[in-house]
C-alpha cells in the first residue's frame, strides 16, 4: 500500500522568449549548467536553426517538434515484485513523463556525442531525431522494445 497519495507539483514553465514554446524552453532549462540560462538559450537557439538550415526547412520550429515527435516514448517498463520475483511490467507513458523523458534521452544523446561544440550536437541530434535516427530515437526503440517483450507480463500491472 503505498504510503502517499498526494501527487508530484508540477511547476508551470513559461514558453520561451523566440519560438513561444514550453517544449523549448524545457530543452532550454536541461541543457543550462550552472544557472548560465542566457548561454543554454544561445546554444538552442542557434542548434535549432543550424538544424533547419542543414534540412533546407523554412520553420525551424517544424523541425524541433517533428524531431521531439520521432523521440517520445509510448511505453515503458517498470519494475515490480510479485511473489518473490521481479518483474519488468511495461506501462502506457503519457503527458508529463513522456515530455521528461524525450528532454532527458534528447540532452543526454547530444551530450554523449564528442569533438564538437554543444550546438552542433544539438543541431546534429534534431537533424538525425528529425530522420528517425540517432542515439535518442534508438533509445525509444530499445524501451518500446523492451515493453513489448514483457508483455506477458502486462496483467501484473492491474493488481
Amino acid at each position: 500500500m503505498p504510503r502517499h497519495k498526494t501527487k508530484a507539483l508540477v511547476r508551470e514553465v513559461n514558453a520561451d522568449r523566440v519560438y513561444q514554446s514550453v517544449q523549448i524552453q524545457r530543452l532550454i532549462n536541461r541543457v543550462m549548467l550552472n544557472g548560465k540560462k542566457q548561454i543554454a538559450e544561445t546554444l538552442v537557439y542557434e542548434g535549432i536553426q543550424l538544424a533547419a538550415d542543414k534540412l533546407k526547412v523554412k520553420n525551424p520550429l517544424e523541425v524541433f517538434e517533428q524531431a521531439f515527435k520521432n523521440v517520445q516514448p509510448h511505453m515503458e517498463t517498470r519494475s515490480r515484485r510479485v511473489g518473490g520475483a521481479n518483474y519488468q511490467i511495461p506501462f502506457e507513458v503519457k503527458g508529463q513523463r513522456q515530455n521528461h523523458l524525450t528532454t532527458m534521452w534528447f540532452v543526454q544523446a547530444a551530450r554523449a556525442r564528442k569533438g564538437m561544440p554543444m550546438n552542433q550536437r544539438i543541431a546534429a541530434e534534431l537533424v538525425d531525431a528529425y530522420n528517425n535516427q540517432g542515439a535518442a530515437v534508438k533509445k525509444r526503440e530499445d524501451t518500446h522494445k523492451m515493453a513489448e517483450a514483457n508483455r506477458a507480463f502486462a496483467h501484473f500491472a492491474r493488481g
